[in-house]
Protein backbone atom coordinates (compact mmCIF):
# COMPACT_ATOMS: atom_id res chain seq x y z
CA UNK A 1 0.00 0.00 0.00
CA UNK A 2 0.84 3.29 -1.21
CA UNK A 3 2.18 5.31 2.24
CA UNK A 4 0.08 8.56 2.53
CA UNK A 5 -0.11 9.30 6.22
CA UNK A 6 -0.06 12.67 6.97
CA UNK A 7 1.50 13.26 3.08
CA UNK A 8 0.74 16.74 1.71
CA UNK A 9 -1.68 15.64 -0.49
CA UNK A 10 -0.60 18.14 -3.34
CA UNK A 11 2.49 16.00 -3.58
CA UNK A 12 0.79 12.93 -5.14
CA UNK A 13 0.40 13.19 -9.07
CA UNK A 14 -3.34 11.76 -10.25
CA UNK A 15 -2.25 7.79 -10.93
CA UNK A 16 -0.80 7.96 -7.63
CA UNK A 17 -4.11 9.16 -5.90
CA UNK A 18 -5.40 6.27 -7.71
CA UNK A 19 -3.54 3.79 -6.56
CA UNK A 20 -4.54 5.47 -2.90
CA UNK A 21 -8.24 5.17 -3.72
CA UNK A 22 -7.61 1.39 -4.95
CA UNK A 23 -6.56 0.83 -1.90
CA UNK A 24 -9.47 1.95 -0.08
CA UNK A 25 -11.48 -0.36 -2.86
CA UNK A 26 -13.10 2.81 -4.52
CA UNK A 27 -13.42 3.57 -7.79
CA UNK A 28 -10.71 5.32 -9.97
CA UNK A 29 -12.79 8.22 -11.00
CA UNK A 30 -12.54 9.59 -7.27
CA UNK A 31 -8.84 10.40 -7.62
CA UNK A 32 -10.07 12.81 -10.60
CA UNK A 33 -12.94 14.29 -8.56
CA UNK A 34 -10.43 15.13 -5.50
CA UNK A 35 -7.67 16.20 -8.66
CA UNK A 36 -9.76 18.86 -9.87
CA UNK A 37 -10.81 20.44 -6.03
CA UNK A 38 -7.35 20.30 -5.32
CA UNK A 39 -6.12 22.24 -8.70
CA UNK A 40 -9.33 23.67 -10.65
CA UNK A 41 -11.50 24.37 -7.89
CA UNK A 42 -8.33 25.31 -5.68
CA UNK A 43 -10.06 23.91 -2.24
CA UNK A 44 -8.17 24.29 0.56
CA UNK A 45 -10.09 21.52 2.94
CA UNK A 46 -11.03 18.32 2.20
CA UNK A 47 -14.54 19.74 4.01
CA UNK A 48 -15.08 21.81 0.35
CA UNK A 49 -14.78 18.45 -1.45
CA UNK A 50 -18.41 18.21 -1.39
CA UNK A 51 -19.35 15.52 -4.35
CA UNK A 52 -17.20 12.91 -1.77
CA UNK A 53 -19.17 11.15 0.69
CA UNK A 54 -18.60 12.16 4.50
CA UNK A 55 -16.60 8.86 5.04
CA UNK A 56 -14.22 9.53 2.43
CA UNK A 57 -13.90 13.28 3.22
CA UNK A 58 -12.79 11.70 6.76
CA UNK A 59 -10.44 9.40 5.02
CA UNK A 60 -8.90 12.12 3.74
CA UNK A 61 -8.37 14.05 6.37
CA UNK A 62 -6.64 11.17 8.66
CA UNK A 63 -4.37 9.93 5.68
CA UNK A 64 -3.53 13.24 4.30
CA UNK A 65 -2.34 16.99 4.94
CA UNK A 66 -3.88 19.61 2.78
CA UNK A 67 -1.75 22.87 3.80
CA UNK A 68 -2.59 26.25 2.04
CA UNK A 69 -0.51 29.85 1.84
CA UNK A 70 -2.96 32.10 3.63
CA UNK A 71 -3.21 36.13 3.67
CA UNK A 72 -1.42 37.60 6.56
CA UNK A 73 -1.32 41.10 5.34
CA UNK A 74 -2.37 43.06 2.43
CA UNK A 75 -1.02 46.84 1.50
CA UNK A 76 -2.79 49.03 -1.45
CA UNK A 77 -0.68 51.23 -3.64
CA UNK A 78 -1.84 54.52 -4.88
CA UNK A 79 -1.40 53.83 -8.42
CA UNK A 80 -3.12 50.48 -7.68
CA UNK A 81 -0.27 48.10 -6.60
CA UNK A 82 -1.16 45.56 -4.36
CA UNK A 83 1.55 44.00 -1.85
CA UNK A 84 0.20 40.77 0.03
CA UNK A 85 2.41 38.91 2.56
CA UNK A 86 1.99 35.43 2.92
CA UNK A 87 1.67 32.38 5.65
CA UNK A 88 3.05 29.28 5.16
CA UNK A 89 1.66 26.73 7.08
CA UNK A 90 4.56 26.18 9.11
CA UNK A 91 4.28 30.12 9.94
CA UNK A 92 6.92 31.21 7.94
CA UNK A 93 6.44 34.78 5.52
CA UNK A 94 6.69 35.11 1.89
CA UNK A 95 5.52 37.73 -0.27
CA UNK A 96 3.52 38.35 -3.49
CA UNK A 97 3.01 41.34 -5.59
CA UNK A 98 -0.26 41.98 -8.11
CA UNK A 99 0.67 44.71 -10.64
CA UNK A 100 -1.87 46.22 -12.65
CA UNK A 101 -1.58 48.15 -15.73
CA UNK A 102 -4.64 48.79 -18.44
CA UNK A 103 -3.02 45.87 -20.68
CA UNK A 104 -1.88 43.57 -17.93
CA UNK A 105 -2.33 41.94 -14.65
CA UNK A 106 0.70 40.74 -13.68
CA UNK A 107 1.63 38.59 -10.46
CA UNK A 108 5.49 38.70 -9.17
CA UNK A 109 6.02 35.82 -7.15
CA UNK A 110 8.92 34.23 -4.57
CA UNK A 111 10.05 31.00 -4.86
CA UNK A 112 12.30 31.06 -1.53
CA UNK A 113 11.57 32.03 2.16
CA UNK A 114 14.28 34.59 2.24
CA UNK A 115 17.57 34.11 0.00
CA UNK A 116 21.17 33.36 0.33
CA UNK A 117 22.17 35.49 -2.33
CA UNK A 118 23.08 38.36 -0.29
CA UNK A 119 22.42 41.01 -3.21
CA UNK A 120 23.14 44.26 -1.47
CA UNK A 121 20.58 46.14 -3.28
CA UNK A 122 17.77 44.22 -2.18
CA UNK A 123 15.96 43.93 0.61
CA UNK A 124 15.54 39.63 0.87
CA UNK A 125 19.10 39.68 0.64
CA UNK A 126 19.65 40.49 4.00
CA UNK A 127 16.92 37.64 5.13
CA UNK A 128 18.61 34.17 5.56
CA UNK A 129 17.10 31.68 3.24
CA UNK A 130 14.48 29.85 5.38
CA UNK A 131 13.76 27.11 3.27
CA UNK A 132 12.94 26.89 -0.64
CA UNK A 133 8.95 26.93 -1.41
CA UNK A 134 7.17 23.55 -2.41
CA UNK A 135 5.62 23.74 -5.93
CA UNK A 136 2.22 23.50 -4.16
CA UNK A 137 2.74 26.72 -2.37
CA UNK A 138 3.99 28.73 -5.05
CA UNK A 139 0.95 27.85 -6.98
CA UNK A 140 -1.29 29.09 -3.89
CA UNK A 141 1.10 32.74 -4.36
CA UNK A 142 -0.83 32.68 -8.15
CA UNK A 143 -4.28 31.53 -7.16
CA UNK A 144 -4.61 34.20 -4.03
CA UNK A 145 -3.05 36.78 -6.19
CA UNK A 146 -5.45 35.94 -9.28
CA UNK A 147 -8.18 36.04 -6.63
CA UNK A 148 -6.92 39.62 -6.07
CA UNK A 149 -7.03 40.85 -9.83
CA UNK A 150 -10.45 38.91 -10.24
CA UNK A 151 -11.87 40.57 -7.01
CA UNK A 152 -10.68 44.34 -7.25
CA UNK A 153 -10.22 44.79 -11.49
CA UNK A 154 -12.78 41.97 -12.40
CA UNK A 155 -9.78 40.43 -14.67
CA UNK A 156 -7.42 37.38 -14.36
CA UNK A 157 -3.90 37.18 -14.45
CA UNK A 158 -2.17 38.11 -17.76
CA UNK A 159 1.33 37.29 -17.08
CA UNK A 160 3.44 36.23 -14.11
CA UNK A 161 7.29 37.05 -13.42
CA UNK A 162 9.28 34.80 -10.54
CA UNK A 163 11.38 38.11 -9.33
CA UNK A 164 10.17 38.32 -5.69
CA UNK A 165 12.04 36.44 -2.85
CA UNK A 166 14.61 33.56 -3.82
CA UNK A 167 16.89 32.51 -6.88
CA UNK A 168 14.11 30.59 -8.72
CA UNK A 169 17.18 28.41 -10.45
CA UNK A 170 18.45 27.30 -6.65
CA UNK A 171 14.79 25.96 -5.97
CA UNK A 172 14.95 24.26 -9.66
CA UNK A 173 12.46 21.75 -9.41
CA UNK A 174 9.49 22.93 -7.49
CA UNK A 175 9.53 26.13 -9.76
CA UNK A 176 9.46 24.40 -12.71
CA UNK A 177 6.92 21.91 -11.40
CA UNK A 178 4.71 25.39 -10.10
CA UNK A 179 4.99 26.06 -13.84
CA UNK A 180 4.07 22.81 -15.25
CA UNK A 181 0.93 22.63 -13.17
CA UNK A 182 -0.25 26.84 -13.84
CA UNK A 183 0.23 25.69 -17.14
CA UNK A 184 -1.51 23.06 -17.09
CA UNK A 185 -5.33 22.43 -18.77
CA UNK A 186 -6.10 21.07 -15.42
CA UNK A 187 -4.45 23.83 -13.38
CA UNK A 188 -4.48 27.42 -14.25
CA UNK A 189 -4.12 27.06 -18.30
CA UNK A 190 -1.80 29.86 -18.43
CA UNK A 191 0.07 30.16 -21.43
CA UNK A 192 3.86 29.74 -20.62
CA UNK A 193 4.96 31.99 -23.02
CA UNK A 194 3.01 34.42 -19.92
CA UNK A 195 6.10 33.55 -17.63
CA UNK A 196 9.02 35.13 -17.13
CA UNK A 197 12.05 33.37 -14.51
CA UNK A 198 14.42 35.71 -13.47
CA UNK A 199 17.56 34.66 -12.24
CA UNK A 200 20.76 37.04 -10.63
CA UNK A 201 22.59 34.48 -12.45
CA UNK A 202 23.23 30.56 -12.05
CA UNK A 203 25.10 29.23 -15.42
CA UNK A 204 24.69 25.68 -14.98
CA UNK A 205 20.92 26.25 -14.17
CA UNK A 206 20.45 27.85 -17.35
CA UNK A 207 21.85 25.63 -18.79
CA UNK A 208 20.07 22.60 -17.05
CA UNK A 209 16.53 25.06 -18.33
CA UNK A 210 18.06 24.89 -21.84
CA UNK A 211 18.38 21.27 -21.91
CA UNK A 212 14.75 20.69 -20.44
CA UNK A 213 13.42 22.95 -23.36
CA UNK A 214 10.93 25.04 -20.76
CA UNK A 215 8.74 27.26 -22.98
CA UNK A 216 8.87 30.28 -20.54
CA UNK A 217 11.03 33.49 -20.78
CA UNK A 218 13.94 34.07 -19.14
CA UNK A 219 15.61 37.22 -17.18
CA UNK A 220 18.92 37.83 -16.21
CA UNK A 221 19.44 40.30 -12.51
CA UNK A 222 22.27 42.45 -14.59
CA UNK A 223 22.43 45.67 -12.60
CA UNK A 224 26.42 45.67 -13.69
CA UNK A 225 28.13 45.00 -16.84
CA UNK A 226 31.34 44.42 -15.78
CA UNK A 227 32.26 41.69 -13.59
CA UNK A 228 34.49 44.58 -10.76
CA UNK A 229 30.79 46.41 -10.26
CA UNK A 230 28.85 42.87 -10.58
CA UNK A 231 31.07 41.30 -7.84
CA UNK A 232 30.50 44.17 -5.49
CA UNK A 233 26.57 44.29 -5.93
CA UNK A 234 25.98 40.95 -6.76
CA UNK A 235 28.36 38.48 -4.89
CA UNK A 236 27.16 35.43 -6.73
CA UNK A 237 29.44 36.72 -9.67
CA UNK A 238 32.33 35.93 -7.99
CA UNK A 239 31.32 32.13 -9.05
CA UNK A 240 29.06 33.01 -12.30
CA UNK A 241 30.82 35.39 -13.97
CA UNK A 242 29.69 37.71 -17.29
CA UNK A 243 32.04 35.10 -19.40
CA UNK A 244 29.88 32.26 -18.15
CA UNK A 245 26.50 33.74 -17.89
CA UNK A 246 27.36 35.25 -21.81
CA UNK A 247 28.11 31.33 -22.46
CA UNK A 248 24.82 30.08 -20.63
CA UNK A 249 22.34 32.45 -22.22
CA UNK A 250 23.58 31.88 -25.45
CA UNK A 251 23.38 28.03 -24.86
CA UNK A 252 19.93 28.63 -23.32
CA UNK A 253 18.59 30.38 -26.89
CA UNK A 254 20.12 27.92 -28.62
CA UNK A 255 18.50 25.57 -27.33
CA UNK A 256 15.31 26.85 -26.74
CA UNK A 257 15.01 29.95 -28.85
CA UNK A 258 12.91 31.75 -26.06
CA UNK A 259 12.70 35.56 -25.12
CA UNK A 260 15.75 36.79 -22.94
CA UNK A 261 15.69 40.03 -20.99
CA UNK A 262 18.29 41.45 -19.21
CA UNK A 263 17.02 43.42 -16.07
CA UNK A 264 19.48 46.67 -15.01
CA UNK A 265 18.47 48.81 -12.04
CA UNK A 266 20.07 52.14 -11.87
CA UNK A 267 21.96 53.14 -8.98
CA UNK A 268 23.13 56.60 -8.26
CA UNK A 269 27.27 57.23 -9.13
CA UNK A 270 27.57 53.45 -9.41
CA UNK A 271 26.00 51.85 -13.04
CA UNK A 272 24.22 55.20 -14.47
CA UNK A 273 27.21 56.76 -16.08
CA UNK A 274 27.61 56.80 -20.35
CA UNK A 275 30.81 54.23 -19.79
CA UNK A 276 28.26 51.62 -17.64
CA UNK A 277 26.14 52.20 -20.55
CA UNK A 278 28.66 51.86 -23.29
CA UNK A 279 29.46 48.37 -21.34
CA UNK A 280 25.94 47.11 -21.50
CA UNK A 281 25.71 47.87 -25.26
CA UNK A 282 28.60 45.10 -25.13
CA UNK A 283 26.69 42.62 -23.17
CA UNK A 284 23.91 43.08 -25.27
CA UNK A 285 25.42 42.43 -28.42
CA UNK A 286 27.10 39.40 -26.92
CA UNK A 287 23.30 37.65 -26.34
CA UNK A 288 20.20 37.53 -28.15
CA UNK A 289 18.39 39.84 -26.20
CA UNK A 290 14.88 41.07 -26.87
CA UNK A 291 15.30 43.43 -24.51
CA UNK A 292 16.56 45.51 -21.62
CA UNK A 293 14.73 46.73 -18.89
CA UNK A 294 15.94 50.02 -17.05
CA UNK A 295 14.75 49.91 -13.64
CA UNK A 296 13.69 53.24 -11.35
CA UNK A 297 15.41 51.93 -7.69
CA UNK A 298 13.99 51.17 -4.95
CA UNK A 299 15.80 52.49 -1.96
CA UNK A 300 15.72 50.35 1.26
CA UNK A 301 17.10 51.26 4.43
CA UNK A 302 19.66 48.49 5.01
CA UNK A 303 21.50 49.28 1.44
CA UNK A 304 23.43 52.43 0.91
CA UNK A 305 22.17 53.15 -3.22
CA UNK A 306 19.94 55.68 -4.37
CA UNK A 307 18.32 56.45 -7.49
CA UNK A 308 19.79 58.98 -9.81
CA UNK A 309 18.41 62.17 -11.12
CA UNK A 310 15.97 62.31 -13.75
CA UNK A 311 17.82 64.00 -16.35
CA UNK A 312 20.91 61.12 -15.37
CA UNK A 313 18.31 58.72 -16.56
CA UNK A 314 16.85 60.19 -19.60
CA UNK A 315 20.39 60.45 -20.98
CA UNK A 316 21.36 56.83 -20.29
CA UNK A 317 18.51 55.83 -22.01
CA UNK A 318 18.45 57.97 -24.93
CA UNK A 319 22.78 56.82 -25.45
CA UNK A 320 21.33 52.87 -25.20
CA UNK A 321 18.32 54.37 -27.84
CA UNK A 322 21.29 56.04 -30.22
CA UNK A 323 23.03 52.31 -30.37
CA UNK A 324 19.94 50.96 -30.93
CA UNK A 325 19.25 48.74 -27.91
CA UNK A 326 15.84 47.95 -27.16
CA UNK A 327 15.48 49.11 -23.92
CA UNK A 328 12.58 50.39 -21.99
CA UNK A 329 12.24 52.27 -18.52
CA UNK A 330 10.29 50.31 -15.95
CA UNK A 331 9.41 53.34 -13.32
CA UNK A 332 8.77 51.90 -9.70
CA UNK A 333 5.41 51.03 -8.57
CA UNK A 334 3.96 50.81 -4.82
CA UNK A 335 6.21 53.43 -3.85
CA UNK A 336 3.61 54.68 -0.85
CA UNK A 337 3.91 50.79 0.59
CA UNK A 338 7.14 48.32 0.84
CA UNK A 339 7.73 47.55 -2.39
CA UNK A 340 11.01 46.74 -2.41
CA UNK A 341 11.14 42.44 -2.04
CA UNK A 342 11.34 41.39 0.95
CA UNK A 343 10.54 44.57 3.05
CA UNK A 344 6.87 43.48 3.56
CA UNK A 345 7.97 40.24 4.78
CA UNK A 346 10.81 42.06 6.81
CA UNK A 347 8.19 43.85 8.87
CA UNK A 348 7.41 42.82 12.54
CA UNK A 349 4.15 44.18 12.34
CA UNK A 350 2.02 46.92 9.21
Amino acid sequence: MLKTAHKNIRQLNLSELEQYFETLGEKRFRARQVYEWLWLKQAHSFEAMTNLSKELRAKLTENFSLPALTVDATQYSADGTIKSRFRTQDKHLVEGVLIPTDERKTACVSSQIGCSLSCKFCATGYMDRKRNLEFDEIYDEVVLINQQSERVYNKKLTNIVFMGMGEPLLNYKNVLHAIERITSPDGLGMSPRRITVSTAGVAKMIKQLGDDNVKFKLALSLHAANDTKRNEIMPINETNNLKALIEALNYFYKKTGNEITFEYILFKDFNDSIKDADELIRICRQVPADLVNIIEYNPIDAARFEKPEENTVNEFMAYLERHRVNARLRRSRGKDIDAACGQLANKDQL
